[in-house]
């Protein structure tokens, strides 16, 4: 049940960072959580929404692997690993936050699953 639900989490985040990414991103409140100006926020949308999208494919990837966990272990694996890499990229390029964020749920799930199947 936990390792369902790390997953879950996972994948929710992953819905929220698409929302952020794709709608809020204008938003004085996207520009508050991103620390962006206005200026910036409007130069980068047409990237943080194509950023945002990727989100979204990893959030359904994992959703449906949850639907069928078994048969879907190395799919929810390799998509928890991209999450996690891409969560210590973000972290070291972009925001240190995404480390917290982003690639610590997303390794805690891995571990998680890897555990579970071992």
């Amino acid at each position: 049940m936990m390792v369902k639900l790390s997953v879950l989490l996972v994948a929710c985040l992953h819905v929220l960072f698409m929302i952020m990414e794709m709608l809020l991103w204008n938003t004085p409140a996207g520009r508050r959580i991103f620390g962006l100006t206005r200026e910036v926020a409007q130069h980068t949308a047409v990237l943080a929404a194509n950023q945002g999208l990727y989100n979204g494919f990893l959030a359904a990837g994992l959703f449906w692997g949850l639907a069928d966990p078994v048969q879907h272990r190395g799919m929810i694996i390799f998509l928890l690993a991209c999450v996690t890499v891409a969560g210590v990229f973000g972290g070291i390029t972009a925001k240190r936050s995404i480390l917290w964020i982003q690639a610590l749920p997303g390794l805690v799930a891995l571990g998680l699953v890897l555990y579970a199947g071992g």
